[in-house]
C-alpha cells in the first residue's frame, strides 16, 4: 500500500503532463504551428503543486518540457531544437515553471509562526 502512496504523486505528473499534451497537440494541429504552445503547461503544473508539493510539480515540468520539445518544435519527432529562439523559449518556461510551482507550493503551506527567546531578538 506504501508504494501506490509514493506513486500517486509521481502519476498525477506524468497524467497531467499527458492530458497537457495529448489537448495542446489538437490545438497545433487545429490552429497551426506558429503557437507558443509550452506556456499552456503552466495551469496543470500549478494545479500539481496544489495536490501533491513540488517534487510531483517538477515532475510535470520535466515531461512538459521533453513532450513540448518532442512534439511542438522543429524538427518534430526529435528532442533537438533547431532555433535558438525556441530553445529560449523552452528554458523560460522551465525557469518560471519552478518559480510558480515554489510560489504555489509556499502560498498553500500552513503558516508556521515562530516564537523567538528573548535571546534571540534584535533591538
Amino acid at each position: 500500500m506504501w508504494i501506490l502512496k509514493r506513486a500517486a504523486p509521481v502519476a498525477a505528473g506524468f497524467a497531467a503532463a499527458s492530458l497537457a499534451t495529448a489537448v495542446l497537440w489538437l490545438v497545433r494541429q487545429t490552429l497551426g504551428d506558429e503557437q507558443h504552445l509550452v506556456f499552456f503547461y503552466l495551469l496543470p503544473m500549478v494545479l500539481v503543486a496544489i495536490l501533491y508539493g513540488i517534487p510531483s510539480a517538477i515532475i510535470c515540468i520535466a515531461a512538459g518540457s521533453l513532450s513540448s520539445a518532442f512534439l511542438f518544435y522543429d524538427p518534430v519527432y526529435s528532442f533537438y531544437v533547431s532555433n535558438p529562439l525556441d530553445l529560449g523559449e523552452l528554458i523560460c518556461f522551465a525557469g518560471l515553471a519552478l518559480i510558480g510551482a515554489k510560489c504555489t507550493a509556499d502560498l498553500l503551506r500552513p503558516l508556521v509562526i515562530r516564537t523567538a527567546r528573548p535571546a534571540d531578538r534584535v533591538p
